[in-house]
């Protein structure tokens, strides 16, 4: 069982889930000659941010992340993204398997944070592995854990992000603001006489620049 392996394949967009959902193709590979009878899976992704580059304007949005580009070398740490469970049915020597990752586009969340600052190129993205496996020995099975340095990368499109997104919530975003502050904007909008929030959101930005 040490020599259980596991590699991403890709990612895409799933297209009728009922919330936004990513799904990344495994190749999982167990060599031995028993084969498996079941994997109980575990994932968490991480995303690497110092493996990319940034524009100007991505490091201008990611500012509220990392601080200023001149500390980026002690700042930019990995972000955890998210921790999924799947279950990998019986095989032998290689499978291909889907992952569905749930996602938010909560831009409280730091992946979130990240993800909406990216203009184009990829996401840097580590899975880590964990779990355990029921594999055939003689007329049962045995029981072995996923080894804790089993990992796999994969560098996710930012289009696929976006695509992802865009089925979603089209043109939009999602902002978290206590209970004060949304009653404070509602006055606003009620007396102005604004027609979306958009437009009361508008109104202080045009206001404060001024």
């Amino acid at each position: 069982m040490d020599e259980i392996a596991f590699a991403c394949l890709g990612a895409r967009a799933e297209p009728y889930a009922a919330f936004p959902t990513l799904v990344f193709r495994l190749r999982v590979t167990e060599p031995s000659s028993a084969g498996v009878h079941a994997v109980l899976l575990r994932c968490q992704i991480r995303v690497e941010p110092h493996l990319r580059r940034y524009g100007p304007a991505e490091a201008d949005l990611l500012g509220d992340l990392f601080g200023d580009p001149s500390r980026w070398g002690d700042t930019l740490k990995p972000l955890h993204f998210a921790t999924v469970s799947a279950t990998v049915p019986a095989f032998r020597g290689v499978t291909e398997v889907d992952l569905p990752v749930p996602c938010s586009y909560d831009l409280e969340v730091a992946a979130g944070k990240y993800f909406a600052a990216l203009e184009d190129g990829e996401i840097p993205l580590i899975l880590l592995f964990g779990g355990t496996v029921f594999a055939r020995a003689g007329n049962g099975f045995s029981v072995t854990q996923i080894p804790w340095h089993r990992e796999a990368r994969h560098r996710l499109p930012v289009g696929v992000w976006r695509e992802l997104m865009d089925r979603y919530f089209p043109d939009s975003g999602w902002l978290r603001l206590n209970r004060g502050t949304l009653r404070a904007l509602r006055r606003l909008k009620t007396e102005r006489a604004l027609a979306t929030w958009d437009e009361a959101v508008e109104l202080l930005l045009e206001e404060s620049r001024r």
